[in-house]
């Protein structure tokens, strides 16, 4: 935890990950970050992973550590009428706003700067004509899965990690404080949309993928377990174990090469195909079949360890195939060592590893990660404190039903 934005107060009303990880990143850092939620729980609020005793979501403490959270009942206007207030309370660092609700209702951008003029809302999104979709749906319809699994497999292949929706949340969080920027200047809001689709079409554009099928007149072809464009592939080794080597740079390349006595055989081959390896990594792509026996044979006679600690000094980029459980029990980045990481008690009623800021200030002073809050913990402090409710108004609310929460 840091305090980079401290004085900031952003009000969050999304599920699911691409909002919820914006609040985060933005919490994180320092700013305060108010968490608005269903009575009772939001669509995302028991989604799996949950404790072993099968009752907290692991996931929804995950992605809502060091947030406040007020629970509102939002099906009733007057609980709909509190959380527009809340968005768009005064003060100079407030009225910062994300959501993912849909662009017309209640917590739309037209509505909520009637209260304030000067709203900055981040409104994430599926497609940007206001269709529903998720990381999954939207790497169906760009292709991702067609690109991804074994070369002799024409079936789709999803990937597990939800990689829009991750970079969704981070860039969010980007375009809010870029956007909060331009209003210390301007004295102006802003509502940037941010749908998934558009971010995962500028993704492949921004890495040449886009241009790469419109020059060619094809897609790219299924490359298994191959790095595109370079040498990169799993080999297994003399003990069963199966690592991941990656040669991009001329010195990953020699060094490799170097560690595997396979100076000659490479030499050999280059002369056969006319070819240097050391300086093209395209060559060593386009001619991986001719390469890879090589590899396989001096990756079968060596043993794991062996091949690992010579790959350290010869400054090999590697890494070993092991499952999450075994990384976290045994890989020396997955503890509190690792400053990123920090045991923590949870509303779950359980202690485990949890992520703070992932980024490191170099000689700043770091607080261990701080846990989500309980569902509506925070709900009396923010209404009083940012709203200027009175305790018998609260208890006005709580009474009614609108407001609730521990």
């Amino acid at each position: 935890m840091y305090d980079l934005l401290k004085g900031l107060r952003v009000v969050e009303a999304a599920a699911f990950i691409a909002g919820p990880s914006c609040g985060l990143h933005l919490a994180q850092m320092g700013a305060e970050v108010i968490r608005i939620d269903q009575i009772g729980g939001g669509p995302d609020y028991r989604r799996w992973p949950l404790a072993p005793d099968g009752g907290a979501s692991l996931y929804w403490e995950g992605l809502n550590k060091s947030k406040k959270s007020v629970a509102l009942d939002l099906s009733r206007p007057e609980g709909r009428e509190l959380a527009q207030r809340i968005a768009t309370a005064p003060g100079e660092n407030a009225g910062l706003f994300v959501t993912n609700f849909p662009v017309e209702g209640f917590l739309s951008y037209e509505r909520l700067k009637t209260l304030r003029s000067d709203l900055i809302c981040v409104r994430v999104m599926g497609w940007p004509d206001g269709r529903p979709a998720v990381d999954y749906t939207v790497n169906s319809a760009v292709g991702v899965p067609m690109m991804t699994g074994p070369v002799d497999s024409d079936a789709p292949v999803n990937h597990v990690l939800p990689a829009w929706d991750l970079l969704a949340g981070a860039y969010a969080a980007f375009a809010l404080v870029s956007a909060e920027r331009s209003r210390r200047a301007t004295g102006e809001g802003c509502e940037v949309r941010l749908p998934l689709s558009d971010l995962a079409i500028a993704s492949l554009g921004h890495l040449g993928q886009i241009a790469e099928v419109q020059t060619s007149g094809h897609d790219r072809p299924r490359m298994g377990n191959d790095l595109f464009g370079a040498f990169g592939r799993d080999f297994l080794t003399a003990d069963g174990r199966r690592l991941m080597v990656v040669a991009i740079t001329p010195r990953q390349w020699t060094g490799l090469v170097s560690t595997l006595d396979l100076d000659a055989a490479v030499t050999s081959l280059e002369l056969k195909l006319g070819v240097n390896f050391s300086r093209d990594e395209g060559a060593r792509f386009t001619h991986r079949a001719h390469l890879a026996p090589l590899f396989e044979a001096a990756f079968a006679i060596r043993p794991a360890a062996a091949l690992t600690a010579a790959f350290e000094t010869k400054g090999v980029t590697w890494g070993p195939y092991q499952g999450l459980g075994e990384a976290v029990r045994n890989d020396p980045y997955f503890n509190s060592a690792n400053p990123v990481l920090s045991e923590v008690d949870h509303p779950s009623g359980y202690r485990y590893l949890t992520p703070g800021p992932a980024a490191t200030l170099a000689g700043a002073p770091r607080s261990p990660a701080t846990p989500a809050p309980r569902l509506g913990r925070d709900t009396d402090e923010v209404l009083a404190e940012v709203l200027g409710l009175s305790e018998g108004e609260i208890a006005r609310l709580r009474d009614q039903g609108l407001a609730g929460g521990v």
